[in-house]
């Protein structure tokens, strides 16, 4: 598999999955479900968490399947699954084929887990931050080229290292692992393998860890798309959906060139896990900014907006791709499509809850413009800080606990 292709592969499971949330507070309000314009965000939200919760139903299958039978077959079989549910959706005349059709695409959508296990395989440990950065880069693009889409358009492939390597030990490991992955397949030993995952803490941990983090970007995702286009008497920016499609275009640019070219060297310097700690850290205060933003306009709100976008998108992805080396340093190749299957199981559970939470404080927020205590748009940025914190105090002792071959 090519790196192109590869990339292409990211972006298409994420494109799916925002492309949807600059259009759906009119989509929903085209359906005419919502009795109230403050309940909009109400109803959007779970159009966004049906394909999340279709999604964490079958991700741990997937990863299995992709361990005996390789990673292309159920990268293939997940891209016509987008192809064909992503367009039953927009063709979507209800509520209620909305989310069906959102459910199923996630359900058989089971790319991601296959993608980062093989990102890792094909890569030497010390390159493995490059090919975990071009997954992250290539996931991140998706989700943010996904939503200005939308704004503006309202062989086997276990790669096993038994090639030459720089050592003999090396060349013996990489057949070890090989014959490892026989013997499981042969003697089916799936439920033990599985097992074994559950315990395995090192790997356990960083999934809870990144699970938190995923729930606030998904709820962050839709917040900001809600919160653009919603009229300004509600704290919002009263963006059209090509507004919103330019700032995340933007932001797209701005995240593939920190990750292509400044994420690698950072992460040699620091390492992954304070990678992460600095971008939660960072993103409290950006994110304590956003409600005053609102009070911009003309030029200067575009700049800062967009500025905002690109910094937020980049500390986001920047933790997301730290948490990723840990879960696939912690785990033997054998065992890797599974691993990434728990993860992408147990985030699709969070992320389920992130436009459902999000959309209704969203709702119930724009009812309380005139509140004493943290009015509005305030109370939404505060909750995802809140969520940003509990994820910062998880990356440390003794809740995270690093793998024993990790580099930082």
């Amino acid at each position: 598999m090519s790196s192109s292709s590869f990339s292409c592969g990211i972006k298409c499971t994420a494109l799916p999955i925002s492309s949807l949330f600059p259009f759906l507070y009119f989509m929903i309000r085209d359906f005419h479900i919502a009795k109230r314009e403050e309940d909009i965000g109400y109803y959007a939200g779970y159009v966004g968490s049906s394909f999340m919760f279709g999604r964490a139903l079958t991700s741990v299958l997937w990863g299995m399947v992709a361990d005996r039978y390789g990673r292309k077959p159920v990268i293939m079989f997940g891209t016509i699954s987008v192809v064909v549910f992503n367009t039953l959706f927009g063709l979507s005349t209800n509520f209620w084929m909305a989310v069906c059709t959102r459910f199923l695409l996630g359900s058989l959508c089971g790319i991601l887990g296959p993608m980062r296990a093989y990102a890792s395989e094909v890569c030497r440990k010390e390159y493995q931050a490059l090919g975990m950065s071009i997954v992250s880069t290539s996931w991140g693009i998706g989700l943010v080229i996904g939503p200005a889409l939308g704004g503006f358009l309202a062989q086997e492939t276990l790669h096993n290292h038994n090639g030459k390597d720089d050592s003999c030990d090396a060349l013996e490991a990489a057949t070890n692992e090989s014959n490892a992955l026989e013997e499981v397949k042969n003697s089916g030993e799936v439920s033990t393998s599985f097992m074994s995952l559950l315990k395995n803490w090192p790997l356990m941990s960083s999934i809870i860890v990144y699970c938190v983090f995923q729930l606030h970007d998904m709820a962050y995702t839709e917040i900001f798309s809600l919160w653009a286009v919603s009229p300004r008497s509600y704290g919002g920016l009263s963006y059209t959906t090509a507004d919103v499609g330019e700032v995340l275009a933007v932001s797209g640019l701005g995240l593939l060139l920190f990750q292509l070219f400044l994420y690698p060297l950072v992460v040699r310097i620091v390492g992954p896990i304070m990678v992460s700690r600095i971008g939660a850290a960072l993103s409290i205060p950006l994110l304590s900014s956003y409600p005053y933003i609102a009070m911009l306009s003309g030029v200067g709100l575009a700049l800062v907006v967009s500025s905002a976008s690109v910094l937020k998108n980049v500390l986001s992805v920047s933790i997301t791709t730290g948490l990723f080396l840990l879960q696939n340093r912690a785990v033997s190749q054998e065992q890797r499509g599974a691993a990434n299957g728990i993860s992408m199981s147990a985030m699709s559970l969070f992320k389920a809850v992130g436009p459902a939470a999000g959309g209704s404080l969203f709702s119930w927020a724009q009812t309380r413009q005139g509140a004493y205590f943290f009015p509005g748009n305030h109370m939404v940025f505060f909750a995802l800080n809140l969520i940003e914190a509990i994820g910062l105090l998880l990356t440390f002792r003794p809740f995270l606990v690093l793998p024993d071959d990790n580099l930082s």
